[in-house]
């Protein structure tokens, strides 16, 4: 395992005394990126719009924070790299950009396991938007196994046609904490036989990766996916900032989502023809979230030095490039850590016969999460008593509705416990018996 004693020390909210699982919401902060925020607010200037010292060290910060990204996920390039301000806005981006390529009998499927961020733009670009222009384009939804937590991949094959433009899947579902066969979706995608714009003979593949990149190694060359989305908030840096990683041939094609200022070439306006900018700024609109993004990408190198060797510096505050092999070492040493947590919280929960666990049964499926539902009390019941045993979770839908009703749960809610890199196998026993004592309690 990690070595939390290490780092623990590191984050204000653990070294508090919180007992900090809900993670899968949002991860915690660690010092070394306050301390980053308050030196960089001494040479803070605005980037691509000044010549001042301050502006040009800023704006190389910031441009080189792209580079780290990329590395990160094994993109070719910063060209591939776009910046918002989560992964909804992300995934919202794709579906405005890719808008005016649907045409009239096209359809999307996407599935039951999805966050509501990467169904709803959908349902409302179908419903919404390209209904009112007459153009009828349906979105179809993949069902998964009820007991396994698994994507039905028959089911899923038989949605996708030559008429599907996108297939739209979570790569690890932020209920079930399901991790999704990304590769063999892609070949389902592969053999639609849709023609796009580009001549290519395939649907487009989108991962909604929030609940997957914090916790596995991702390669996108070798998923070979088109989108990919995540957010900072869920590994170490709550700071607005989210990632769309796109291939760079669809973002040459593809119109802006958001208009006006850094996304225009420079000095190419006027009444006839306005130009824009070279990738990625091309979809950079006005001033972006310049701090939150170098502090996104410090904390891509702190996670990694916390992974790799705890209480070393090899990335953070360095301008070394990421080696390809010591990210892979260190989401594979996170995803290690992360399943021996996982399974001390299922070995304990599923002692508690009144439980009910949502997802795969074992840790090698699954992603650092657990939902549950007791049978003589609701999820807000839970949670509650949890609180009062400083034990943090979260009782709701999750923004995973279309599951919860999938299950006919009434509400449509679970309790959640989700945990992350700081968290030890002491956190996961608290957090556990404790949902052992409050449902034991009549």
């Amino acid at each position: 395992m990690i070595k939390t004693n290490k780092i623990r020390k590191y984050f204000p909210a653990v070294k508090s005394g919180r007992m900090v699982s809900n993670n899968a919401a949002s991860t915690q902060v660690p010092i070394q990126l306050v301390k980053l925020l308050k030196k960089l607010i001494v040479q803070y200037d605005n980037v691509h719009r000044g010549q001042s010292r301050a502006s040009m060290l800023t704006t190389a910060k910031f441009e080189a924070s792209y580079d780290t990204i990329a590395q990160f996920i094994g993109a070719p390039s910063r060209e591939n790299i776009i910046l918002y301000r989560n992964t909804t806005e992300a995934i919202n981006s794709v579906m405005y950009s890719l808008m005016t390529e649907f045409k009239d009998g096209d359809n999307i499927v996407t599935t039951f396991m999805e966050h509501n961020s990467n169904y709803v733009p959908w349902y409302g670009l179908c419903k919404d938007i390209l209904s009112k222009f007459g153009i009828k384009v349906e979105c179809w939804l993949a069902k998964f196994n009820q007991k396994t937590g698994e994507l039905d991949l028959v089911h899923l094959k038989s949605l996708v046609d030559k008429r599907t433009k996108l297939i739209c899947c979570t790569g690890a579902s932020n209920f079930l904490g399901t991790k999704t066969p990304i590769k063999k979706i892609r070949e389902i995608a592969n053999l639609s036989g849709y023609v796009q714009p580009t001549g290519e003979k395939k649907s487009y593949l989108l991962i909604d990766g929030a609940q997957l990149v914090p916790n596995k190694f991702i390669d996108v060359k070798e998923l070979d996916v088109d989108f990919l989305a995540w957010s900072f908030h869920k590994m170490m840096a709550p700071f607005g900032v989210g990632v769309l990683y796109a291939r760079e041939g669809l973002l040459e094609k593809m119109r802006p989502f958001l208009y006006g200022g850094d996304m225009i070439a420079e000095g190419k306006v006027s009444p006839e023809k306005v130009e824009y900018n070279v990738l990625p700024w091309k979809f950079t609109a006005g001033t972006p979230n310049i701090l939150g993004t170098i502090l996104s990408a410090e904390a891509i190198r702190l996670l990694m030095d916390f992974s790799l060797n705890p209480g070393q510096y090899k990335y953070f505050m360095t301008d070394k490039k990421l080696e390809s092999s010591d990210v892979k070492r260190a989401m594979e040493n996170i995803e290690d850590h992360e399943k021996i947590l996982i399974e001390e919280a299922l070995k304990i929960l599923d002692e508690i016969q009144t439980l009910k666990i949502y997802g795969p049964k074992n840790s090698e499926n699954r992603t650092p999460l657990i939902s549950f539902n007791c049978a003589n009390k609701s999820p807000f019941e839970i949670a509650e008593g949890l609180d009062k045993l400083g034990v943090e979770s979260r009782a709701g839908c999750h923004c995973a509705t279309l599951a919860h009703h999938y299950y006919k749960l009434d509400p449509p809610a679970s309790c959640r416990l989700s945990f992350y890199i700081y968290n030890n196998i002491n956190d996961v026993r608290r957090a556990c018996l404790a949902v052992k004592k409050v449902c034991s309690v009549k």
